[in-house]
């Protein structure tokens, strides 16, 4: 059950609330609208009065709603109107109207609209116009004069709802803590479906934003990101000339009166103001390098599997801070995937945006390396059409989000929870479709039956209690390709071997095979040792301890990752 609270004000804010909720509707959507309860039990009903004027009688109904606040005059508040809809669940039973009649009291309740036993409290009206939803209707002056306590009433309203759901059998939704961005409102949703569009401006407008923001160093180069994806802005400047925030809007979404419908940054979700904007751009732009640059994809890589070590050994700052760096990653992969798997990691960037946010302040510092890897693979054409690099980066992209999974869920984030089991989800389909043609073009190329039976050897010697599964795998081959490839690098498959078989367990892997592939793949294009090192890397080589099974790496074609119960070690 979704409450949600809309304030209103100016003089005739009460009486244009009633029009709508009497009203058509945006869509013709106001079916058999009519009064379920009221602050006095008989106000009247513009619905079930047959024989008068229903514009009539709304006249009569709002007048009476304002009259505690016509009666303070000049001294009456400037918002006025408490307008909170209330929906069920799609799967839940239809209500009866004596059942939302006591929904709406118990809302009116929490939020401190009218106190159970309250003669003197606001003057409020539900109705109820479709099966699935009520609108309670209250003007925010007391009948005594006084103005209602209502502090935090969105919290008590939600906190009323849960309740609600349990006492009603209803769906029973996630607790919120306050940091989700705002939902498109039902006219967005009915324009959308007008329009035969899928997604509301505000979801397009809020991806792109975050997007820009992800692939941005200056605040020059968001701008001009957003200008390049078909955004229009608006800056918002101040006396001085200064930029203070900012305004967009889609080309050709225009309101009634022909002119662009604009969303603040603000307003397509907290974190996105110019000011938050600003700050991230601070603390997140790199260095300049100096050292040779490596592989993108690989330094991406390797700090998305740092992730999981960040969130159970790093303070909860640095770990916030993790998240927010993944959650933008997520934000730009659709921008490298091959077309097939764009839309499942568009959906699964745009649910784990829900597990970015928190009230607990990111360390964005932490964070650097995966940001300037991330750019610098959009920066470089090449490396943007990498799918094996794209593999191996969702493959850690996976385990990262199991975990957080994981961390959300002690600090009881229920909503951050279920967003990143959401996109695990979709992030698994993406990968199978990203994984599966870049393994099948490996185990084109798998060496000859000797060198495969070498390797095997080495497997069955190195890892007793996973050879047969690996050996069996369907990207075995692919497998001894990568091994192939490393070793005319110069590099001792032996010795790679027993590095990836070293770096997690292999217990909870569905396809042990494709996890020793991305492992040896990204290993193998390290610069290869000497033959003293190497044979100085043999005669050291010890088996490090192993991951706990359970917090193993999960591997993509895990269907269910279990969460962790034990802290990781550093890899």
């Amino acid at each position: 059950m979704i409450p949600k609270i809309i304030l209103g004000k100016g003089a005739r804010a009460t009486r244009r609330l009633i029009g709508y909720l009497y009203g058509p509707g945006s869509a013709n959507e106001h079916i058999d609208p009519h009064l379920v309860a009221s602050w006095n039990g008989f106000a009247p009903d513009p619905g079930r009065s047959l024989h008068r004027n229903p514009k009539q009688v709304e006249d009569r109904l709002a007048a009476q709603l304002d009259q505690p606040v016509k009666m303070l005059g000049d001294k009456a508040p400037t918002t006025t109107v408490w307008h909170c809809p209330v929906r069920a669940a799609p799967e839940d039973p239809i209500l009866t109207d004596a059942q939302w009649a006591d929904i709406a009291r118990r809302i009116v309740a929490a939020a401190g609209i009218a106190p159970e036993g309250d003669e003197e409290a606001c003057r409020w009206v539900a109705v109820r116009h479709a099966d699935d939803h009520i609108h309670i209707a209250a003007t925010l002056v007391r009948q005594d004069g006084r103005r209602p306590r209502r502090d935090h009433d969105i919290r008590a309203v939600q906190r009323e709802a849960r309740k609600i759901e349990a006492d009603l059998g209803l769906r029973r939704l996630n607790p919120g803590d306050g940091t989700a961005a705002k939902r498109p409102t039902s006219k967005e949703h009915f324009k959308a479906k007008r329009q035969g569009q899928d997604t509301t401006t505000r979801e397009i407008l809020r991806t792109r934003v975050r997007r820009a923001v992800a692939a941005a160093s200056t605040e020059t180069e968001f701008f001009a990101l957003l200008d390049a994806t078909g955004v229009t802005v608006r800056p918002k400047t101040g006396p001085s000339g200064d930029t203070l925030g900012y305004s967009v809007a889609l080309p050709g979404d225009l309101n009634k009166h022909g002119e662009p419908v604009w969303f603040s940054g603000s307003t397509l979700a907290g974190d996105l103001s110019l000011p938050k904007i600003r700050h991230h751009l601070t603390n997140t732009t790199p260095e300049p390098a100096t050292a040779r640059p490596a592989d993108p994809w690989h330094q991406a890589t390797a700090a998305t599997e740092r992730i999981p070590h960040h969130l159970t050994h790093s303070s909860d700052h640095i770990a916030q801070g993790q998240l927010v760096a993944l959650g933008g990653t997520l934000d730009l992969l659709p921008l490298t995937a091959p077309a097939a798997a764009r839309s499942e990691l568009e959906r699964a960037a745009a649910l784990f945006e829900r597990a970015t946010r928190s009230r607990i302040t990111a360390d964005a510092n932490s964070a650097r390396v995966l940001h300037r890897s991330v750019q610098t693979i959009l920066r470089t054409p090449a490396a943007t059409h990498d799918s094996a690099g794209l593999a191996m980066l969702l493959d850690a992209a996976l385990i990262a989000v199991v975990f957080a999974k994981h961390w959300h869920r002690t600090h009881q984030h229920a909503q951050q929870e279920a967003a990143a089991q959401q996109a695990l989800v979709h992030l698994q389909t993406a990968y199978a479709q990203v994984a599966a043609p870049v393994l099948d073009n490996l185990a084109r190329r798998t060496p000859g039956i000797q060198t495969k039976q070498r390797y095997a050897r080495h497997l069955q010697q190195a890892a007793p209690d996973h050879a047969d599964r690996i050996l069996q795998d369907p990207a075995w081959d692919a497998l001894a390709t990568v091994l192939g490839d490393a070793e005319t690098a110069g590099h001792n498959p032996t010795t790679l071997l027993d590095q990836a078989l070293g770096q997690r367990t292999l217990d909870d892997a569905r396809n042990p095979a494709r996890a020793l592939t991305w492992r040896i793949h990204r290993l193998g294009q390290r610069h290869a040792p000497g033959p003293l090192a190497q044979a100085a890397m043999a005669r050291s080589t010890v088996r490090r301890p192993t991951t706990p099974s359970h917090l193993s790496a999960v591997t993509p074609a895990a269907t269910q990752p279990q969460p962790p119960q034990q802290q990781p070690r550093r890899r």
